[in-house]
Order: C-alpha cells, then structure tokens, then sequence
C-alpha cells in the first residue's frame, strides 16, 4: 500500500494535524513561503510600512520592502491523506516578537527561514527555539542576487549544533517548500525520540 492513500473499500483516516512556525528576520521570505505552499488562501496579516516605523525597522537589504507582517500568516498543506500542516508565519521585526509565545503553543517544530545576505537577522530565531526546546531547521531562502554558500557554511556562521538540519530552498516553488517542511517534520519527530522522558517505575 502506498503510504497516504487508503485501501478501496476503507473508510478515509482521520489526518493528523501538526502545527509548523515559520520564523526569521524581516523580509527574508516567509509571507512567500507560506503562499508558495499553501492549499487554501493564506490569512495575511500585512500593513504597509509607514515613515513612523522607519526609525525602528531596519529595511537596509530590503529597501523595496513595503509591507510587514504585523500578526502571522497563516497557510494549510496536507502532506499525506493522513497529515495536514498547519502553518504560522511569525512577524519578523522585533517590536512585534511578544507574539511569537503565543503563536509557538503547540508547535511541532520551525522552520528558521535564512538570507545568507542579512544571515544575523536570523539569530534570534535560532536563539529563541534553541531556548525552548522546539526542534527547527533552517532554510536558506536562495535569493537571485545572493551570494550561493554551502549548508555547512551556513551552519558554522550561525553556530549550529550538528543535528539541526540546514537545506537551501526557494521559498517561491511549491515543491522546494515541500521539502523543508518534509524535513522539519521528520527532525521534529527524531528530536521527540531522542528527547523522550524514560518513564517513572
């Protein structure tokens, strides 16, 4: 049997329903990414960028950014018959980081999604997750006019412990998408394993 599809004359499974946040700097793609993958309309959170928060959002390296992500995005993917995504894309500027305890309640697992030309603004994402206890990886959005590095050099620049995977991607093509979350999952569920509290006898 193909996995994902049940036998004919079975009644359809129950999907199971995992909670995925994508997170990263300002600007580095997630709104993207989300939209790229999702099966219905995603729920966008966006306002346009106004010269009252110029003091406070760094645009440099995405100066024809014009709107931000001021709550989530929200998208829906189901990988198998059996497993549906439910994604949450984090806001990437600092003044709105008081969301992301909020939006990580649940969370399987994050995608840290990476911009190998602004790759510190990246840092508190890993830090926060790290903190946490929530297994990610990170995706390094492989932008056109960006400098292409290897995943190991990436690793080593944002200090990586060995287990924490790192795939270049597209955030713009479904099927580059599919693959991180494909890849978030199976670390997540590797993490759980490895992470397992033994029980008390």
């Amino acid at each position: 049997m193909i996995l994902g599809r049940s036998e004919r004359g079975k009644p359809p499974v129950e999907p199971v329903t995992l909670k995925i946040l994508v997170a990263g700097g300002f600007g580095v793609g997630k709104t993207t990414l989300v939209g790229a993958v999702s099966e219905i309309r995603p729920l966008r959170t966006e306002e346009l960028l106004t010269e009252a928060g110029r003091p406070v959002d760094d645009t440099s390296g995405v100066e024809a950014k014009h709107t931000t992500t001021v709550a989530m995005d929200f998208g829906r993917i189901t990988l198998r018959e059996d497993l549906v995504l439910y994604l949450f894309g984090t806001p990437g500027q600092e003044r709105f980081w008081f969301m992301w305890d909020e939006l990580s309640e649940g969370a399987l697992g994050a995608v840290v999604l990476a911009d190998t030309r602004r790759l510190e603004d990246c840092f508190a994402a890993v830090d926060y997750f790290e903190r946490r206890g929530i297994p990610f990886l990170v995706g390094v959005n492989c932008f056109e006019e960006a400098a292409r590095y290897p995943a190991e050099a990436v690793r080593q620049a944002l200090d990586l412990d060995d287990g924490v995977p790192v795939l270049l991607c597209d955030a713009r093509e479904r099927e580059s998408v599919k693959e991180v979350l494909i890849g978030v999952v199976r670390h997540a569920m590797e993490y759980a394993a490895n992470h397992r509290q033994p029980a008390l006898g």
